[in-house]
């Protein structure tokens, strides 16, 4: 009989996920203060793809070289990198951060409505909708419901966001076909499909030799490269395996009271008593969406 992964250590793997991209968006914020979004995300990918493949190969692993596999990474890509992180980083040229993190937490909803209706890859049960119900309500109340009147206002951008969220949703569920790979093998193949794609548009568009980046951003896209992006992938693609499609985008919901979590530890800010509520929620949906359903001996 395979062994079950235990509970406990896939909880702290999607903590330890939700962590690195949370991280993330500061680390976005410096590095394209002096380093244009476009050719940014190329780099992160390039960056992280290549440490990967490295690290591969000093373990005695090498990528598929099949054409089969390599369509498949690339279509992940897509899902997971080139169009949502493009997406968001376009997007958030306009819409409050509030608005995004709401819209940014709703990709659990959409793995859940995309398995309900299309694929029904893993069970659906009541535990788990009210999971996604409850870790969304306490988005709500971490950042404060009146962040909800600044949305309809840039419809565009909202929806862009919205678009990058239902790739990522795509992306845990197609994820699952690679299941009999090491978590890293995927990661590398489709974080490599990523540079392919962005670095020829990158050179064409913001001609990346003229550019001055800052020292900060540089450190900013170095931290994003290796530990929001090539870490997290591989974290990313074991739980994938292990918690399932739903489960996996459970991390959605976690950064929101990470992120309240380093303002309070980090920039001296105070939570309002609402955030308490939505910190209970949040940690209740999650667990909902991701504890392990009992099968029979």
């Amino acid at each position: 009989m395979a062994q079950t992964p235990r509970f406990g250590t896939e909880l702290l793997l999607l903590l330890v996920l939700s962590t690195l991209w949370g991280a993330s968006y500061t680390f976005i914020k410096v590095g394209v203060e002096t380093i244009p979004p476009l050719t940014f995300i190329a780099a992160r990918t390039l960056i992280a793809g290549g440490l990967l493949a490295a690290i591969l190969r000093a373990r005695g692993m090498r990528l598929p070289g099949d054409r089969a596999s390599w369509a498949r990474f690339l279509f992940q890509a897509g899902l997971n990198s080139v169009v949502p992180f493009t997406l968001i980083a376009w997007a958030e040229q306009t819409v409050d951060a509030g608005v995004a993190t709401i819209l940014n937490a709703t990709s659990p909803i959409f793995a859940f409505l995309l398995t309900a209706l299309a694929t029904r890859h893993e069970a659906l049960t009541a535990r788990k909708l009210l999971g996604v119900t409850a870790g969304l309500a306490g988005t709500g109340f971490i950042i404060g419901f009146e962040a909800l009147e600044g949305i309809g206002q840039q419809v565009w951008a909202q929806l862009a966001i919205v678009a990058a969220t239902v790739c990522y949703a795509g992306a845990a569920i197609f994820g699952r076909s690679f299941k009999g790979l090491d978590p890293m093998v995927p990661a590398a193949g489709s974080l490599l499909c990523g540079a392919a794609v962005l670095l020829p548009v990158s050179i064409a568009v913001d001609r990346p030799w003229t550019l001055a980046p800052s020292a900060s951003s540089l450190v900013a896209l170095g931290l994003l490269s290796v530990f929001s992006t090539a870490l997290a992938f591989v974290i990313y693609f074991r739980l994938v395996r292990t918690l399932g499609s739903i489960g996996t985008t459970a991390q959605a919901y976690l950064r929101v009271p990470i992120g309240v979590a380093i303002g309070v530890l980090c920039l001296g800010e105070r939570l309002h008593p609402d955030a308490w509520i939505g910190l209970a929620c949040v940690v209740a949906g999650v667990v909902a969406m991701t504890w392990p359903t009992r099968t029979s001996a």
